[in-house]
């Protein structure tokens, strides 16, 4: 059975199209209005193996804010589509993953209990035209529409002589965090034999 999801979501920010393979080859076709934000979404689909297909149409001349929050809305919801009723999914997904100077944990729990934890600082305030605030708005949205309990941190970066301050590099820390999510979700969405009903006690991930 193919564990795809095709959305549409229209506001009077953002007309957002978007499809998903969780079982892809880690495809992407990718266009968002935001150079930095197509460059993530394309390093998810190719390191999580997901074929991704996204158009957004944002009111960029405000800011990202809009676009960047309404496809984790829409991404979120597209990962919970696409994988029905959980039935022989690990459920559990992490990863620990390097990009030069830094270093990202992420943890998934697909629960259908929505719960998120965000721990890391950005050197700066932009990468290109990205809002670097906008990461953890992006996966807020996801965990909270998908029903996931996700957990990201950056366990080290590089500081200032003093500590006072992170120096390391913006575009390293948001790269590994959304890297580490494509692999921790990969994991996690991948079927067990062992598996046979759903991973839980109470026969249910919903």
């Amino acid at each position: 059975m193919e564990r795809t999801a095709s959305i549409e979501r229209n506001t009077k920010e953002t007309e957002i199209k978007l499809k998903l393979n969780l079982d892809g080859r880690g495809d992407s076709d990718i266009e968002t209005g935001v150079g930095f934000f197509n460059h993530m979404l394309d390093g998810f689909a190719r390191h999580g193996f997901f074929d991704l297909y996204v158009r957004v149409h944002g009111d960029l001349q405000v800011d990202d804010h809009h676009t960047v929050e309404d496809t984790g809305i829409v991404l979120g919801n597209a990962i919970r589509e696409a994988l029905g009723n959980k039935k022989g999914i690990r459920r559990y997904g992490s990863c620990i993953l390097p990009m030069d100077e830094s270093l990202v944990l992420c943890a998934i729990d697909l629960s259908g209990r929505p719960y998120f934890v965000f721990e890391g600082t950005f050197p700066t305030e932009k990468i290109g035209d990205f809002s670097t605030e906008m990461v953890r708005e992006f996966f807020y949205a996801v965990s909270y529409t998908c029903g996931m309990n996700l957990h990201l941190r950056v366990l080290s970066q590089d500081l200032t002589a003093s500590g006072a301050r992170p120096f390391g590099n913006s575009h390293h820390i948001a790269e590994a965090m959304f890297k580490s999510f494509a692999k921790a979700l990969d994991q996690a969405v991948s079927p067990d034999p062992r598996i046979t009903d759903v991973l839980s006690t109470k026969g249910s991930l919903a």
